[in-house]
This record gives structure tokens, C-alpha cells and sequence, in this order.
């Protein structure tokens, strides 16, 4: 396996990514994994590396290109602080829903251009904020999109949010996997029995579960990292696209 660093020419600009090629014959399916608000960092472009190693193309992007070059957050102090707070909660906020999708557009373009990639359509997966993108894109790009993951995503189903995916629920065209957090202010029950029912009517598959782990749990760098929590996300998200896009 391979990972190297390419520019894609994304929306509104070069967008720096991550790319892993697994060893052996190919062509292999293509998944798109979503960092957390943190953004690109080592942490995330090794787990770019361990997805990978299960027989997966995978492209991890730096979707905070818009800002120019950053220093890597370290997310067991970024929110330690008032400046480093404001910090990330700006460049969350100021990567737009249009943003994303323009994004993931030109990330799927990309792995549909690859000899290595299996014909198809591609599995994305996200953690925190990224969990939120993995289903924004797969509300929009349709049949694109084969299988979306969320880990410890947050406001995937806000009702007073226009943006919230779960309002785009019948246009998503994917089987679905969100493993929440207990104690997680950012996806509540509320949110979590929303989400299962705008699924559900539209007919999405889908699995809704909740680990036993607080908000982070499955990025190594965060505060609440579990290990064990974490073994469980990735034995399910081998399972969920090894089930949905084939090997």
C-alpha cells in the first residue's frame, strides 16, 4: 500500500489530499473519508492508511484549502483555549453545505479517473464534522455515492437547520451506517430518533447504533479516544463496505 499527496482541482481552488492505493491487483472500490474539524493531520492520514489497507482507494481531503496553508491542530489542546477555539469553530463554519458539495463532486470525479478504482459507486465515511459531510454528500450526488458512513457525527438531523442531511433523506441513494456518541450534545436522541425516522420513510438502508464512548472516540488524537470503541468502528466500517461496495 501506498499513500501519497496529490492536488485535485476542486470547486474553488487546489484541494491537497491524501491518497491511498492498496498492494496487490487491483481495481479496488473508492471511499472518501471526511476528516473531523481538526482537518488534515497525521492522525487522519494514517487512518486514511488503515481503511485503505482493507482493500479500499482512499482519498482523504484538506476541505480547509479555502484558508491557505495551516498549522496541523492537535486536537488534545484545540479547544483548551478561547483563541484556538474560535479558531476551528471559524473555519467549521465558514465551510458551507455549497462548499462541500461542489467539493465532494470533484473528489468523486478524481477516483472515477483512477485505473485503480472498481467501477461504481464510491462509500464515504466521516468522523465528527465529517460525519456530517459523508451524509450531506451522499444527500446530494445521488447514485454516486454507494454506502456513507458517520462516526460520532454531530447535527446530522437538526430540524430547525436547512442544511441538516436529514432533510435530503429520499434523495439519498446509499445504504447508511451512523455510530453515535452516549452523552453527545451534538447528536441527541432527539436527533438520533429524527434521523431514523426521515430514513426509514425514505426507504434508505440503514443502521443507527450507539457506541458506548463519548464524541471522538474512534480519532486517536482526540481526548476521548476509546480504544475499544474505536476497534468496534472499524470492524463495523470493513463490514458495512465490504457488504455495500464489494471486494
Amino acid at each position: 500500500m501506498t499513500q501519497r499527496s496529490v492536488e485535485i482541482e476542486a470547486a474553488d481552488g487546489i484541494c491537497p489530499v491524501a491518497l491511498s492505493i492498496p498492494a496487490g491487483e487491483g481495481p479496488w472500490p473508492a471511499v472518501v473519508m471526511f476528516p473531523d474539524a481538526g482537518g488534515m493531520r497525521d492522525t487522519i492520514r494514517q487512518m486514511g492508511e488503515q481503511l485503505s489497507s482493507l482493500g479500499y482507494v482512499v482519498l482523504v481531503p484538506d476541505f480547509y484549502y479555502r484558508n491557505g496553508p495551516y498549522d496541523p491542530i492537535d486536537m488534545r489542546t484545540a479547544f483548551s483555549t478561547k483563541e484556538t477555539a474560535d479558531k476551528i469553530m471559524g473555519m467549521m463554519r465558514g465551510y458551507t453545505t455549497d462548499m462541500v458539495v461542489r467539493d465532494a463532486g470533484a473528489f468523486v470525479d478524481y477516483l472515477d479517473s483512477l485505473p485503480e478504482k472498481k467501477p461504481g459507486g464510491v462509500g464515504t465515511t466521516g468522523y465528527c464534522m465529517g460525519g456530517r459531510l459523508s451524509l450531506i454528500t451522499a444527500a446530494n450526488l445521488g447514485e454516486r455515492i454507494a454506502a456513507a458512513a458517520s462516526f460520532h457525527g454531530g447535527n446530522l438531523a437538526k430540524a430547525d437547520d436547512p442544511d441538516s442531511p436529514h432533510h435530503k433523506a429520499s434523495a439519498i441513494k446509499a445504504a447508511v451506517y451512523v455510530a453515535g456518541a452516549i452523552e453527545d450534545q451534538s447528536f441527541t436522541g432527539e436527533q438520533k430518533d429524527l434521523l431514523e425516522k426521515s430514513l426509514s420513510e425514505a426507504e434508505v438502508i440503514h443502521t443507527i447504533e450507539t457506541y458506548q464512548a463519548h464524541h471522538g472516540f474512534a480519532v486517536p488524537d482526540n481526548p476521548s479516544y476509546d480504544a475499544a470503541a474505536a476497534e468496534r468502528h472499524w470492524k463495523a466500517m470493513e463490514q458495512f463496505f465490504g457488504s455495500v461496495l464489494g471486494l
